[in-house]
């Protein structure tokens, strides 16, 4: 039997083909939106993902000032924030990181499923994230895709 049609496919920078693509979030669950633009960043959802490399897509994020929590979400959930001197925890709510952008809301909740390594750092940045329906990445020709068809 031949053993070469076997070999594990590995991607590495050269071989990855990384795509644009746009995710409206007007009506989407924050978490569940989050963990599926996490999966997109990373490439899980590609036949050729691999760990260590970065694989995903490019993703945009566009109305994500209409992201939905339930419940009181809004006021009593809590994100931590640690400045690195005694006494500095700071704690912050979603609607307060909202109040300063929907950028950071959406960046704390998705850091928080990437990998804690430089990886996850340089994989945070293909994340785009606007309020509004218009983006700035029309150049790059991304393709929308429905968020709710992945899983």
């Amino acid at each position: 039997m031949d053993t070469l049609s076997f070999k594990t496919i590995s991607a590495n920078k050269a071989t990855v083909n990384k795509e644009w693509v746009v995710v409206d979030a007007t009506g989407q669950h924050l978490g569940r939106l989050c963990s599926k633009v996490a999966k997109l960043l990373r490439g899980k959802y590609k036949p050729n993902f691999t760990p260590h490399v970065d694989c995903g897509d490019n993703v945009i994020i566009v109305n994500a000032d209409k992201v939905v929590l339930t419940g009181k979400k809004w006021t009593d959930r809590v994100y931590l924030r640690y400045t690195g001197y005694p006494g500095g925890q700071r704690e912050f709510t979603p609607e307060v990181l909202m109040a300063k952008g929907a950028d950071r809301l959406f960046r704390k909740v998705v850091k928080g499923m990437l990998p804690k390594n430089r990886l996850g750092a340089r994989i945070l940045g293909n994340l785009y994230v606007y309020e509004g329906s218009e983006h700035k990445q029309e150049a790059q020709q991304p393709k929308t895709i429905d968020i709710n068809s992945l899983k």
